[in-house]
């Protein structure tokens, strides 16, 4: 039996005054993280709010579970754990009273696990939530997914402005969760460096369009960064490259294929591997100049 992507976008559009999301495609199986990245603007913010039904989509399909995303948005809802930048919770109440708001919203609350979480995170039920660090408060976000037994995580910049130990101790988490591998992660974010870590597939969007969606190793093994001097440089060459940067000294420039790079280019020059923020970066300059 063939399981049904559990996230699922086809032709997804959507207009705003000075900017438009344009045929969005992208699928997610279970038992798989995909990173979503991009520049600021690019368009994650806006998938994520058209994926949960906060904004209503000009055309296209979204489905999740294999089911229409505004038909059957309150068993959908049930199965997601959100995890935004900015968290909603009543600042005033306590991490154990903010508990008690949210539990009834979900059919599928466990008590049990949320407890495992509070324990594993080491968060604090009685403090108020105004008086928990950023990364205390990602956590209580992440113990209240994970204790409804969610099935897809969709996180939206869920590391901007952590430390780089909380950051590593949530990435961790996020390894862990995927291991049972009925369960997904859509993790948005434009601090690549994460992904590097955790993701299977990443998808990249720029003005509102999608530049790539593969897996990473695909990506990371086939992509290369090329270095050499201006002389092996003619409009053919430069046909080859995603995007290049120059200099009096010579030029830096990425290639989608290592083959073609060692055929076309040989021992001129100076060939290595990038990371996905190269590939980010290289993409969206091209898009910028194109």
């Amino acid at each position: 039996m063939i399981m049904e992507p559990i996230l699922e976008i086809k032709g997804l559009r959507k207009e705003f005054k000075g900017f438009s999301l344009k045929e969005i495609d992208l699928k997610l199986d279970r038992g798989y993280i995909m990173g979503f990245i991009g520049p600021n603007g690019a368009g994650k913010s806006t998938t994520i709010r058209l994926i949960m039904n906060l904004l209503r989509k000009d055309g296209g399909e979204i489905k999740i579970f294999g089911k229409d995303h505004m038909k059957y948005e309150q068993e959908i809802k049930n199965k997601i754990g959100f995890v935004y930048d900015e968290n909603h919770f009543y600042e005033e109440l306590t991490v154990s009273e903010m508990k008690w708001v949210i539990a009834p919203f979900y059919k599928t609350w466990d008590e049990a696990a949320f407890n495992k979480y509070i324990k594993k995170f080491d968060l604090p039920l009685k403090k108020k939530i105004k008086e928990l660090s950023k990364g205390m408060k990602m956590k209580f976000s992440l113990a209240i997914a994970l204790s409804h037994n969610a099935e897809l995580l969709i996180m939206d910049e869920p590391t901007s402005g952590l430390d780089p130990l909380i950051r590593s101790e949530l990435l961790e988490i996020l390894s862990d969760v995927i291991q049972d591998e009925n369960k997904a992660v859509f993790f948005s974010t434009h601090i690549t460096s994460d992904l590097d870590k955790i993701a299977d597939f990443v998808t990249l969007i720029h003005n509102g369009e999608i530049i790539l969606s593969m897996a990473k190793d695909d990506i990371l093994d086939n992509y290369r960064i090329v270095k050499g001097g201006k002389e092996v440089l003619n409009s053919d060459i430069r046909k080859i490259f995603v995007g290049i940067k120059e200099n009096q000294f010579g030029f830096e420039a990425l290639i989608k294929d290592k083959n073609q790079a060692k055929r076309k280019l040989g021992d001129r020059v100076h060939i290595e591997k990038p990371t996905l923020e190269d590939i980010m970066l290289y993409h969206t300059r091209r898009a910028q100049n194109a």
